[in-house]
């Protein structure tokens, strides 16, 4: 049986220490934390943004020594878009599934202001994703596929001298929703002195402009500052070229050699060690307490939730839900009793109406009734004077054929005398 024993301290009796007579066995949580997250597999979510051609995904590829095949990407967008892909990555049994999201037509318009839109749309969709589904009475967040970006790898143009007007706005707009981590693209085109001069300018302008970037955590053990190096400047190629006796990953110029993996020569593997290595968990757990608890508590907010009631003492969600339900309940009645005096008003204006009209129509109904009585009165006066005269008529005719008888007879009377 096992035993222990407890030992209260002189200094604090509040303070009880264990003291151990034998093993317990707690020693192992880490390991079992290990084995279950192992089973469970890790996910890591990354937003390239950058403009069309700058090296976004052959980054990637170098980064996670993986061939991603994928069309090339056409300059002629009318608007910035998204494309997501998911991939299923494993290294040494561990599993990883990593989602990659990259800007499609990127800068390539004419008119820029709104292409940071579809970035800032799509951030704040997988935040919303992940509230409602912790807002389900029944959740399963267990077997939720997060789709939070995690980290945000913003590549900057070489151009030597400062950022475009786009890259400010851009990262003004989404820096308070996720971890941006500036990146000098295809560095190996600047000199070391113009380099270091682009990356002061950089870092200056960033700060100028109040734009967060990702906070490095301070290791103790760690001689140099990883937040000295923003912005990373690194190089991708997945090319294999020949240096001495052996094969590295780099890039074959007329002048040389450039090696990816060489400190000397780009700071990719710097970006590598504390991008996957080192941070790749302080990453999603920024995301989630800082980024996603900034926009959930605006988003409760906006729905009229709050910690505390009307004389700023705490209330409970349950409060809060009860409360805001009657609110509503009572929003429901009065508009629908607004509703219905609107209902009424319009029946109202509608008999109005049709009542004007009907007397309209009588009116005009008793005026045609009236012409057509006018009319038949006038034709039965026609009628009547057509009468007379045909009476007229016939009295004239008979009258005619009597006289023309009459001389008749009176000239066959003259004729009968003469003989």
């Amino acid at each position: 049986m096992r035993t222990f024993l407890f030992v209260l301290s002189k200094h604090n009796e509040d303070i009880r220490c264990l003291t151990t007579l034998s093993h317990f066995g707690f020693e192992c949580l880490p390991t079992q934390l290990v084995n279950k997250s192992i089973q469970k597999g890790f996910s890591f979510n990354i937003l390239c943004v950058g403009e069309t051609g700058i090296g976004k995904s052959t980054l990637i590829n170098t980064l996670f020594n993986t061939n991603m095949k994928e069309n090339k990407t056409s300059h002629f967008y009318s608007k910035v878009g998204l494309k997501v892909k998911t991939y299923e990555l494993q290294e040494r049994n561990i599993p990883l599934k990593l989602t990659v999201v990259k800007t499609v037509g990127y800068g390539d318009q004419i008119n820029k202001e709104s292409s940071y839109q579809p970035v800032v749309e799509y951030l704040d969709a997988q935040f919303e994703a992940y509230l409602q589904e912790e807002l389900k009475i029944k959740r399963s967040l267990v077997d939720y596929h997060d789709s939070r970006i995690h980290v945000c790898l913003y590549f900057i143009a070489p151009t030597g001298h400062s950022l475009k007007s786009l890259d400010l706005l851009t990262m003004k707009n989404i820096d308070r929703r996720v971890n941006i981590i500036p990146l000098i693209a295809k560095a190996d085109s600047l000199s070391k002195m113009d380099l270091q001069k682009f990356k002061s300018n950089i870092m200056s302008e960033l700060v100028s402009n109040g734009i967060q970037i990702y906070q490095f955590p301070i290791d103790e053990e760690d001689d140099d500052n990883s937040q000295c190096l923003l912005p990373f400047a690194v190089v991708g190629s997945m090319e294999e070229v020949k240096v001495g006796k052996r094969m590295v990953k780099g890039r074959h110029y007329p002048w040389g050699v450039l090696q990816v993996e060489n400190e000397n020569h780009c700071d990719f593997v710097k970006l590598r060690d504390l991008l996957l290595c080192t941070n790749m968990e302080d990453l999603k757990d920024q995301t989630h307490t800082q980024h996603y608890e900034c926009y959930r508590s605006s988003r409760l907010q906006k729905l009229g939730f709050n910690d505390t009631g009307p004389n700023n003492q705490p209330v409970s969600f349950q409060e809060m839900y009860e409360a805001k339900r009657q609110e509503f309940h009572g929003q429901c009645l009065r508009e629908e009793e607004e509703l219905k005096q609107t209902f009424m008003l319009r029946v109202k204006e509608k008999e109005l109406t049709f009542k004007d009209a009907e007397k309209e129509l009588q009116d005009k109904f008793e005026h045609l009734k009236r012409i057509q009585q006018e009319e038949i009165l006038k034709l039965e006066e026609e009628r009547r004077k057509l009468e007379e005269q045909i009476i007229d008529f016939y009295k004239t005719k008979t009258a005619s054929e009597t006289s023309q008888a009459q001389v008749c007879a009176n000239v066959k009377k003259d004729k009968d005398r003469k003989k």
